[in-house]
């Protein structure tokens, strides 16, 4: 039986929610990514994931829909971005309907990093305020993680990503117009250094790190790889989810 909140009828709902007390919400974006993805590239990686979490997991899997923050990508064609305001104010909308339902343990699983603070504050104070637990799984940063001895790289539009797509819809990768593979200068360094859990700055434009908004090796991307990258990545989620859900004693 399909678990996502879409296609269950009202009881049936109610019997996922009753069984397990999990929902699964994935969190990603509408943003350019180059010639040779499409502009969904973030949600599509995410929903894949959060699907595979649900099934393993008995949960809900409840579609959010195709919207992130995003203003680092603002003037791009395709893009389309959410003031913080109005992502959190959906987010806490749909996570307490839910909690009204029954859900007692929520799984964000997410593809964009601009939505971290957002996801990190919503949880936090959905956490605090009522009866149920939160756990944020950042799929991308697993994914550069799991994928990193192989030559993967997470970049806006280059390996990881591209895995992604060929995953979801091999149709929608269009790899040969991505020509050959990008390095722009610092652009590496400025990746590491807004991603460092220690000291870190901020990119508040794509062009600082490339003028045409994307940069990587798309052609490291395999259909062989693809075979595998929910399995892959969705296990190294559920390692460390089930430790977490253990730790806290609540599903």
């Amino acid at each position: 039986m399909s678990r996502s909140i879409y296609e269950l009828t009202s009881p049936e709902v109610a019997q996922v929610i009753a069984g397990s007390g999990i929902a699964v919400l994935p969190f990603g974006s509408t943003e350019q990514h180059g010639p040779h993805l499409p502009c969904g590239t973030d949600t599509m990686a995410a929903e894949l994931i959060a699907v595979e979490i649900a099934e393993r997991t008995d949960g809900l899997y409840v579609p959010f829909g195709p919207y992130g923050v995003t203003p680092i990508h603002a003037g791009h064609p395709g893009t389309i971005s959410l003031r913080r305001a109005t992502f959190e104010g959906l987010v806490k909308d749909v996570c307490n309907e839910l909690i009204d339902m029954g859900v007692s343990t929520f799984v964000f699983v997410n593809w964009h990093e601009g939505n971290i603070a957002s996801l990190d504050g919503v949880a936090t104070d959905l956490q605090s305020g009522r009866e149920a637990m939160f756990v944020v799984a950042h799929a991308c940063y697993v994914a550069q993680r799991v994928y990193r001895d192989e030559g993967g790289e997470l970049t806006h539009g280059g390996g990881i990503e591209t895995l992604a797509i060929l995953a979801y819809d091999p149709d929608l990768a269009a790899v040969e117009l991505a020509g050959e593979p990008t390095r722009p200068p610092k652009a590496q360094a400025l990746d590491e250094m807004r991603r460092s859990r220690e000291v870190y700055g901020f990119i508040t434009d794509v062009t600082e790190i490339d003028l045409e908004g994307w940069y990587g090796n798309p052609q490291w991307a395999t259909e062989e790889r693809a075979a595998g990258f929910v399995k892959t990545v969705t296990d190294a989620i559920m390692e460390r989810l089930a430790g977490i859900i253990e730790l806290r004693g609540r599903s």
